[in-house]
């Protein structure tokens, strides 16, 4: 496994890392299924460090950094893993790397949100160091009340 930058022929791939539009609103809340090259070439303008994780030459992991503050905080986004690579480790390797790029080239607390019900993705970020800081009630795209909790890197 290697951590890369993500370029315009991995949009492709990191796209169908995303199986229905029930989990890209967890990933891209403002995104529209199939996640496809146009919406990640946006996310590529306004967000940093777009990062995947490769196995074997294939997209296993993406994820990038945004509303940077420099010597504040950062936030990690848009994590995905693949089906296929769940429970090995690569979402952890993922989040670990973008922590340390927040802290060591921006000077920033690592942040990141995600859904209250998206449990295992919030446990993942607890056993890394994240602590919640805010609750924000969010509705979802069914019309439901869902929290999106606000983390950051407790140091």
């Amino acid at each position: 496994m290697e951590l890369l930058n993500a370029e315009k022929e991995h949009y492709q791939q990191i796209g169908r890392l995303v199986n229905s539009a029930e989990e890209l609103y967890t990933i891209c809340p403002s995104g529209s299924y199939p996640w496809d090259e146009e919406q990640l070439s946006e996310i590529a303008e306004t967000r940093l460090n777009l990062t995947i994780c490769s196995v074997e030459g294939c997209v296993a992991a993406f994820g990038n950094i945004y509303n940077v503050v420099p010597g504040e905080s950062a936030f990690i986004g848009n994590i995905i893993v693949g089906d296929n690579y769940k429970g090995q480790g690569i979402g952890k390797k993922l989040i670990q790397y973008l922590s340390e790029l927040c802290e060591e080239s921006y000077d920033a607390i690592p942040h990141i949100s995600v859904f209250g019900f998206n449990t295992r993705a919030l446990l993942l970020y607890t056993r890394l160091g994240f602590v919640p800081y805010a609750i924000e009630e969010r509705t979802s795209p069914n019309g439901e009340t869902v929290a999106l909790i606000h983390m950051h890197l407790d140091s």
